[in-house]
C-alpha cells in the first residue's frame, strides 16, 4: 500500500468515524527535563537584556522534533536562497514554513503542532488545548483570545466579513458554536460531524481560525480609539475601518511585515520588492532533541525572478534550494551543470491526477462557445484528438503515464477504464464526433467552421510561468490540426489568467489535474464536484457553492448536479463501502463526460539542492495539498553545513 493510500485510512478523517478520540504531541514530559541552548543569532541581545533568554521565549511545553530517518541534528545559522516568480509568492514563507494547529508528518498522519492537544467527540466537537506560554513573533502571548477575536469580531462581523464565516467553517451549511473555556482552551461544536475540519487546518493554504488580536484591534472599530482610527484612515487613504483592518490582516498572503506570525520565519519586506527576507522567529515553538530552537536557518531569502529564467539560474548555482518553476524538461540541463553549480538534483514524485490537463470552460460567456463546451461529443473529440504519445516521448522520455485526469495506479480506487476512456489517440473517431455535432464546413485552411461561421480556433490560456505547458500545447496543436481544430496559446499573468476564466472570457485553459491523484475511499471527493470557483471547468458553479448560492450559477447539467449530490452523500455516510461506491460513480462520470482533458501524469519533479544544505530528503512526494511541497518535510530542520 503506497504512502498516499494511507493518508486518510490511517489519518484523522477516518478516525472521526469513531465516537471519540484525543491526541497530543507527547512532548511535555521530555521538555520539562530539557536544557535549552541559546540561539547564536540572539545571544548578544539576550546578554544585553534586550531579549528574553530561549527558555523564556519558548512555550512551557514546546514541540520537540524527532529527526526521522535520513535526518541529523543540525547547526543554527546561515541564509538560504530560493527564487520565486512573482512578489505574491512571498506567501511561500507560510506554505513551506508549515506551522499549523495540526499538521501532516512525512507519513501523512495528522498530529498536533501549534496545538498541545486535540480532543474530538462524536466527530463534531473539537476541543483545542494551546501550549502555555506560547508567543507570537513579537513576544505577545498567543491565547484563546486570538481564536475568539477571529470568530466573533472578524468572521462573524458583517463589516469585515459581509458573506459571513468562510464556507470551510460550515458543516452541512451550519456554523459551529464557539466556546473559550479558559486562556489556553477553545472548543468548536457543530450539529453534525465535520470530518474535514482538521485536514483544512493542516492545508498548504490553511484555514486560519485565529488572529493576533493585540495587533489587529488597533484597526477594528469595536476596539480602536476613534480619533486614532480616523487618523489612520486618512493616512492610508481608506474610507472604512473594515477595509483598513482587512488590508493588514494577511495571515496567508504574508505581505504585512508588521503582522505577528507563528511561522518559523518572519517576513521583513513589504511589497512591491524583488527580494524578500525572512528572519527566524525568536518565539518559534519547536526545538530539536538537543534543546536547540528551530528553525536552524537564520534567514531565508526569496528573490523574484522571471519564471522562465529560474531553471537557468538554478543551473548556474544561484539558489540553495529550488523546485518551484522547475520542470522535468529541465532535468538534462540541471544534471549537466551539477558539478559547476555545486548542487545535486533530486527527483521527487508528483502525485497529481494529471501533470497537464486542458479545462473546457462550461461557463464560457460566449454563447456559441458555451454550447460547444457543454456538448460531451465535443469534449470527447478533443480528447481523442490529443496525441499523448507524442507529448510523452518528446517531453518526458516516454516515462510518463498517458491518459485522463484521474487517480493514479497507486490509488486503491484506480481502474484502467477511468484512465483510458476517450483518451486513446483516434483522430478518425474524433472527426466523426465533430461531424455528428454539425461542424462539417471548413475554411480555406482546412479549419472547421463553428455554427456562427467563425473558424474553430480554440485559444488555450496559460499562466505563462513555464515553457512546459507551451511545449505540450504546440504538440497538441499539431494533432488537433488533423481533425480541423486550430489551437492558439495565450499566456498571461496568473491573476489575469484566473480572472478571465472566472469571468467566462477564457474558453479553455491548461493547468495541472486532481490535487490528490492517489486518494482512497476515505478521502474527500469534493474535487470531482462543483465545489470551488478555482475549478477551471466550471468556475461559476463552484462560486455558487463557495458562496452558498449568493454568487455564481447553480449547476444546470444533469451529470454535474449528480456529482454535487454524490459529494454531499459521501459526507453524510459513515459506511466505508458506500463511500467507495460513491467515489467510483464520480470517477466514472468524469471519465465518460471528459470535464477535463488529461494529457500525462506520473511526472517527476526536479529539486535542486546546493551542496551543504542538509536534511532535505533525497526521495519525497512533491504535492500541494496534502504536503505543502517542502512543508511536510519541515524546512525548519534543514540546515547549512558550510
Amino acid at each position: 500500500m503506497g504512502i498516499f493510500t494511507r493518508i486518510f485510512t490511517r489519518g484523522i478523517a477516518a478516525t472521526l468515524l469513531t465516537s471519540a478520540f484525543a491526541f497530543t504531541d507527547g512532548c511535555a514530559n521530555d521538555a520539562a527535563a530539557m536544557d535549552y541552548v541559546e540561539t547564536p543569532l540572539f545571544a548578544e541581545k539576550v546578554a544585553a537584556g534586550d531579549m528574553p533568554g530561549v527558555a523564556q521565549r519558548l512555550p512551557k511545553g514546546p514541540s520537540i522534533v524527532r529527526m526521522t530517518e535520513g535526518k541529523v541534528i543540525g547547526r543554527q545559522g546561515g541564509a538560504l536562497r530560493t527564487l520565486i516568480g512573482r512578489a505574491k509568492d512571498v506567501r511561500l514563507f507560510v506554505v513551506y514554513g508549515y506551522a499549523r494547529l495540526v499538521g501532516y508528518n512525512e507519513k501523512f498522519e495528522l498530529l498536533p503542532d501549534i496545538l498541545k492537544s486535540v480532543e474530538v467527540e462524536e466527530g463534531r466537537r473539537f476541543t483545542f488545548k494551546l501550549r502555555p506560554g506560547h508567543k507570537w513573533s513579537d513576544g505577545h502571548p498567543f491565547t484563546a483570545e486570538d481564536f475568539r477575536y477571529w470568530w466573533e469580531d472578524v468572521a462573524n462581523n458583517k463589516r469585515t466579513s459581509p458573506a459571513g464565516p468562510p464556507r470551510l467553517m460550515l458543516s452541512d451549511g451550519q456554523p459551529p458554536s464557539f466556546e473559550m473555556l479558559d486562556e489556553t482552551t477553545v472548543r468548536y461544536t457543530w450539529p453534525k460531524a465535520n470530518p474535514f475540519f482538521l485536514p483544512r487546518l493542516a492545508g498548504a493554504s490553511p484555514l486560519f481560525i485565529y488572529r493576533p488580536a493585540h495587533y489587529l484591534k488597533h484597526y477594528h472599530g469595536k476596539y480602536a480609539d476613534p480619533k486614532v482610527l480616523k487618523k489612520l484612515l486618512r493616512k492610508h487613504r481608506t474610507r472604512s475601518w473594515a477595509s483598513l483592518h482587512n488590508r493588514f490582516d494577511n495571515m496567508y498572503r504574508f505581505d504585512n511585515p508588521k503582522l505577528p506570525t507563528l511561522q518559523p520565519w518572519v517576513n521583513q519586506t513589504r511589497p512591491p520588492a524583488t527580494r524578500f527576507i525572512g528572519l527566524r522567529n525568536p518565539y518559534y515553538h519547536r526545538v530539536d532533541e538537543k534543546g536547540r530552537q528551530l528553525p536552524y536557518i537564520d534567514k531565508v531569502i526569496m528573490i523574484v525572478s522571471d519564471g522562465k529564467l529560474i531553471a537557468a539560474k538554478a543551473g548556474t548555482g544561484e539558489v540553495d534550494l529550488q523546485a518551484r518553476s522547475l520542470a522535468f524538461n529541465n532535468l538534462t540541463f540541471l544534471r549537466e551543470n551539477e558539478k559547476a553549480g555545486a548542487f545535486e538534483t533530486y527527483l521527487w514524485r508528483i502525485a497529481k491526477g494529471s501533470h497537464l490537463a486542458l479545462f473546457p470552460n462550461m461557463n464560457a460567456a460566449d454563447p456559441v462557445w458555451a454550447k460547444l463546451m457543454r456538448d460531451v461529443r465535443f469534449r470527447r473529440a478533443l480528447s481523442l484528438g490529443v496525441d499523448r504519445e507524442a507529448v510523452n516521448e518528446s517531453l518526458y522520455f516516454g516515462l510518463a503515464i498517458m491518459g485522463n485526469n484521474t487517480l493514479l495506479p497507486e490509488s486503491p480506487l484506480f481502474r484502467k477504464d477511468y484512465q483510458k476512456q476517450w483518451a486513446e489517440y483516434d483522430p478518425d473517431m474524433a472527426s466523426e464526433l465533430l461531424d455528428e455535432i454539425g461542424l462539417t464546413e471548413y475554411d480555406d485552411d482546412d479549419i472547421r467552421l463553428m455554427p456562427d461561421g467563425r473558424p474553430l480556433e480554440i485559444i488555450i490560456e496559460t499562466a505563462g510561468e513555464d515553457t512546459e505547458q507551451t511545449d505540450a500545447l504546440e504538440l497538441i496543436a499539431e494533432s488537433w490540426a488533423e481533425i480541423g481544430v486550430k489551437l492558439y496559446i495565450k499566456p498571461s499573468q496568473r491573476e489575469v489568467f484566473r480572472n478571465r476564466i472566472f469571468a467566462g472570457q477564457a474558453v479553455m485553459s491548461i493547468w495541472s489535474g486532481l490535487e490528490n491523484g492517489v486518494a482512497s475511499a476515505a478521502s474527500n471527493p469534493e474535487e470531482l464536484a462543483p465545489t470551488s470557483q478555482q475549478q477551471l471547468m466550471w468556475p461559476k458553479w463552484g462560486q455558487y457553492y463557495d458562496t452558498s448560492g449568493k454568487m455564481g450559477q447553480a449547476p444546470d447539467m444533469p451529470e454535474a448536479r449528480e456529482l454535487s449530490r454524490l459529494a454531499a452523500a459521501w459526507i453524510e455516510t459513515a459506511d466505508p463501502a458506500r463511500k467507495e461506491q460513491i467515489w467510483h460513480r464520480m470517477l466514472a462520470i468524469h471519465a465518460d463526460q471528459v470535464y477535463s482533458i488529461g494529457v500525462v501524469s506520473g511526472v517527476q519533479q526536479p529539486v535542486v539542492v546546493k551542496h551543504g544544505v542538509k536534511n532535505v530528503p533525497r526521495d519525497g512526494i512533491y504535492n500541494w495539498d496534502p504536503g505543502a511541497h517542502f512543508g511536510i518535510y519541515r524546512p525548519d530542520t534543514f540546515w547549512l553545513d558550510r
